[in-house]
C-alpha cells in the first residue's frame, strides 16, 4: 500500500548570481512523481541533479517555477519528505550512539524518549542492522554507517525518501546489499524514493523510471519508463539484455550521441548461473 501525495515540479527554473554573472542551471524542468514510485535522475556533473533534489526537499527555493507535494507548495522541509546524503560520515553524530543518531530528529516532534529509542531500534533491524544500537558510529564500516543514516530516514516515518549519490562511497558489495535494501524497503513500506546518482547501471537497476537531464542550461532530456518489473536481483536483471538496451540509451542520452532505436524487446528471464558463464 502506498502513503504520501504525488512530487510535482512544474517549469522549474533555477538561477545562480545576478545580471552579467548570473549562472542558470536549471531551466524549465518539469516532470511528476507518483507515490510509491522509484525514480533515478542521471546526468552529467554540474547538470544540476542536487539541486533539483535539494527543491524537491524544500531546502532551496527556485528562481522560476514551483515544486508542489500533492496541494501544497514546498518552500520549506516537510514532514513527509526525509534526506539521505551521500555523506554518511558528516551526517551521523560521532558523540551519539546508533540508535540516538537514528532517533536524533524525532525529538523536535516532541516524542519521548522511550518511544524514540523504540522506534530507532525497529528501523535499525529493518535496514539489517538489529544488533548496533549501542555502538557509536565510528565503530561500524562505511556500508553499516549508511545503512543507519536511510534507518534514520525511516524513523522519521516520512513516505518520501530523497537520496543523494547514497551509495557513491561505499564498496562495490556493499553498494549492491544497499541498492538491493532500497527495493525491499520501498516493496515493504510502500514510500516513494527517488534518487540522484551518477552511476547509470544503478539507475536502471533501481528505477521505475530514469529522468536523464542534460543540456546547458539543464532540461529533462528523457523520461524514460524501466520495465522490468518490481522483482529484480543483482544477477538476474543485470543480466536482461533489456537491462542492456536501456543502460545503453540512457549513456548516449547524457553524451549527447546518437541514441539507439531500436525498440526495447521482451526477454526470458536469464537465469542466475547464466551470469557466470
Amino acid at each position: 500500500m502506498t502513503r504520501g501525495s504525488s512530487l510535482y515540479v512544474e517549469d522549474l527554473c533555477m538561477s545562480f548570481g545576478q545580471g552579467p554573472q548570473e549562472h542558470r542551471v536549471l531551466d524549465g524542468l518539469t516532470l511528476r512523481v507518483e507515490p510509491g514510485e522509484s525514480v533515478c535522475i542521471v546526468g552529467p556533473s554540474g547538470a544540476g541533479k542536487t539541486t533539483l533534489l535539494r527543491c524537491l526537499a524544500g531546502l532551496s527555493r527556485p528562481t522560476g517555477g514551483r515544486v508542489r507535494y500533492g496541494d501544497q507548495a514546498l518552500t520549506e522541509p516537510h514532514a513527509d519528505i526525509a534526506v539521505v546524503s551521500q555523506d554518511y560520515r558528516g551526517s551521523l553524530l560521532p558523540w551519539l550512539r546508533v540508535w540516538d543518531n537514528v532517533a536524533f530528529p524525532l525529538q523536535g516532534r516532541g516524542v519521548r524518549k522511550a518511544v524514540r529509542k523504540a522506534r530507532a531500534l525497529e528501523c535499525l533491524e529493518a535496514v539489517g542492522l538489529p544488533d548496533v544500537g549501542d555502538k557509536y558510529p565510528w565503530q561500524l564500516s562505511g556500508g553499516m554507517q549508511q545503512r543507519v543514516a536511510i534507518a534514520r530516514g525511516l524513523a522519521y516515518d516520512a513516505p518520501v525518501l530523497l537520496m543523494d549519490e547514497p551509495f557513491g562511497s561505499v564498496d562495490a558489495q556493499s553498494r549492491f546489499d544497499l541498492e538491493d535494501l532500497t527495493l525491499q524497503l520501498r516493496r515493504q513500506l510502500g514510500i516513494t524514493v527517488v534518487v540522484v546518482t551518477h552511476d547509470i547501471d544503478e539507475a536502471v537497476y533501481l528505477g521505475d523510471r530514469v529522468v536523464v537531464l542534460g543540456g546547458k542550461p539543464t532540461a529533462v532530456l528523457d523520461n524514460l519508463t524501466i520495465p522490468l518489473g518490481p522483482d529484480r536481483d543483482q544477477l538476474t536483471t543485470r543480466a536482461d539484455p533489456r537491462f542492456a538496451e536501456l543502460r545503453t540509451r540512457v549513456l548516449a542520452l547524457i553524451r549527447g550521441e546518437k541514441v539507439p532505436t531500436r525498440p526495447t524487446r521482451p526477454s526470458r528471464p536469464t537465469r542466475p548461473e547464466a551470469a557466470h558463464q
